[in-house]
């Protein structure tokens, strides 16, 4: 108390006890994948698509990591972290490197390259000696309309095409001629070979390649080694906490709501990885989410899979039970701006950017379903009710085409068996309950433990409820049917409150998604009676 020996006024600050909680964030999403370059296993928080190609390159061939981000982006995601796995930590290794980790290719031992030919502004040269005779690089006009300076590079091994590039003769686009034969081919390396100024698409010719020169002979073997960098295994997914690499790097990053892995399913479609592999990841994926308690798991299922097959992959193969996942199927067919067509990409991505924006528009307690897949062109395959049928019951949510409605998730459900944890918006819901009372109440630490505690902390966390039950996320008519909060004498006797603690216990009561619709209609006749109101 301050001590007051002069006469006159004073003004004094007094705290007025009310400790208002702040909802915390929903939408921040994390994902772990592979990319051609950025800070390796790093969580690295990146707000738009510009600020995401800054960092780890622009789209690449066989991958899905700016896929995912960009459908993130592009269904309403603000915020997410990027873990780059797989590649090469910038400057351990040079390009070399970085771009094995990019192409996927497993590490050979390439031929130096061979005297260069000319094409036009630039020079072409091979890495490789042809099997079936020399190889000859043509260029040709692309297909479809595009600009003046695109065209298309085909490399042929006698004269069979091997590989075939539709690249651009601009430096600085995402499809120039250089960064996608060095990121992609093989079998040869393009150069500039005038300044950048003066590039421009070569005419239309075929040159033949003089093949590289022999390499020396080994004077030993070498043991053949799993290609981590272009391949990583379960346990580069899966990571340290210690080392803050993989999943364990996410753990020190208290934002993320939902975590995906997209990469996983091409590493699958390459045949790098096999089902047992990805049920390893993605078990490690749902174990850490349960760990950390504030996030859920966006699970992808295979490609290439119909109804029956993806409810046995669900039920036999995978057989995950988790409030914190959630899995979506099938694959969505998603425009690429790197190639100009459109190709088949996991739904996490898309899925998590749904989440983010039904959180924004409508708030967290509102099932994240029946909502519009932006930039789905359209579906690996056309779900029936039929199908549903089927897999609504195991936890498989569906994405389906609806003729004038477009792309929509059509399912809001967990992979809980538990029917108190059946429904997805229940368990973000209780995540975000519980992150924001924690935070809100910080404050309770070390202060007196006696009654007028308690009633401050029923009277903080009764305003934020009460809060919550105007906005629709709780049932009932009054606040009273929607929730409780209790902390008093019989939440804290004698010997727990000697033990330091205090306890207080909150019931709310969450509003339920309404999945089944039901309007019962009868005939009557109208000379029988009126109708009643």
């Amino acid at each position: 108390m301050p001590s007051y020996l002069s006469p006159g006024v004073y003004v004094e600050e007094v705290a007025s006890g009310s400790r208002p909680i702040e909802g915390v964030g929903t939408s921040v999403a994390a994902f772990v994948g592979l990319a051609p370059a950025g800070p390796l296993n790093e969580p690295t928080l990146v707000t738009n698509w510009t600020q995401y190609v800054a960092s780890f390159g622009d789209f690449t061939d066989g991958y899905y990591l700016a896929h995912s981000v960009y459908g993130f982006f592009n269904n309403g995601g603000s915020a997410a972290y990027v873990v780059r796995i797989g590649g090469a930590a910038e400057g351990a290794s040079g390009e070399g490197a970085s771009s094995a980790a990019v192409t996927g290719s497993a590490p050979t031992a390439q031929l130096p390259a061979a005297e260069p030919r000319q094409l036009g502004t630039f020079s072409v040269a091979a890495l490789a000696q042809g099997t079936a005779g020399p190889l000859t690089v043509e260029v040709a006009d692309p297909e479809g309309e595009g600009p003046a300076e695109r065209f298309k590079l085909v490399v042929r091994d006698g004269d069979k095409p091997v590989e075939t590039f539709d690249v651009s003769a601009k430096k600085g686009n995402r499809s120039y001629v250089v960064t996608q034969v060095k990121e992609r081919s093989k079998l040869i390396t393009v150069t500039e070979a005038v300044p950048a100024a003066q590039l421009a698409r070569p005419d239309n010719q075929t040159v033949t390649l003089a093949a590289p020169p022999a390499p020396a002979p080994a004077t030993a073997p070498v043991p053949a080694q799993r290609d981590t960098t272009a391949n990583p295994g379960p346990a580069q997914y899966l990571g340290d906490s210690a080392d803050r690499t993989g999943f364990g790097g996410l753990e020190a990053v208290d934002q993320i709501s939902m975590v995906a892995v997209p990469d996983l399913m091409a590493a699958y479609q390459r045949g790098a990885i096999d089902l047992e592999a990805v049920k390893a990841v993605q078990l490690g994926l749902i174990a850490h989410c349960e760990l950390m308690g504030d996030r859920v798991a966006v699970i992808d299922p295979p490609p290439g899979l119909n109804a029956q097959q993806i409810r046995v992959w669900r039920q036999e193969t995978a057989g995950y039970d988790s409030k914190y996942a959630a899995l979506y199927y099938p694959w969505i067919k998603s425009f690429d701006p790197a190639t100009g067509q459109a190709r088949m990409v996991p739904p996490s991505g898309h899925v998590a950017g749904i989440w983010a924006r039904n959180d924004s528009e409508r708030g967290v307690h509102k099932a994240p379903a029946n909502e519009v897949v932006r930039g789905a062109v359209d579906l690996e395959l056309q779900i029936t009710r039929g199908e549903q049928d089927l897999l609504n019951p195991v936890g498989v949510n569906c994405i389906r085409a609806f003729p004038g409605r477009g792309v929509r998730v059509w399912g809001a459900r967990t992979l809980s068996s538990d029917p108190e944890w059946r429904y997805l918006n229940i368990r973000r819901y209780f995540n975000y309950l519980e992150e924001s009372i924690l935070i809100g109440t910080q404050w309770v630490v070390f202060e007196p433990n006696d009654h007028a505690l308690w009633a401050r902390i029923r009277r903080n966390i009764s305003a934020f409820l009460v809060t919550e039950w105007r906005s629709g996320a709780l049932f009932g008519q009054r606040p009273q049917e929607a929730y409780y909060v209790k902390c008093d004498e019989e939440t804290n006797p004698p010997e727990s409150v000697d033990l330091g603690r205090v306890v207080c216990e909150i019931g709310v009561a969450p509003v339920k998604p309404a999945e089944f619709v039901i309007f019962r209609l009868s005939q009557f006749s109208s000379g029988s009676g009126e109708l009643e109101e």
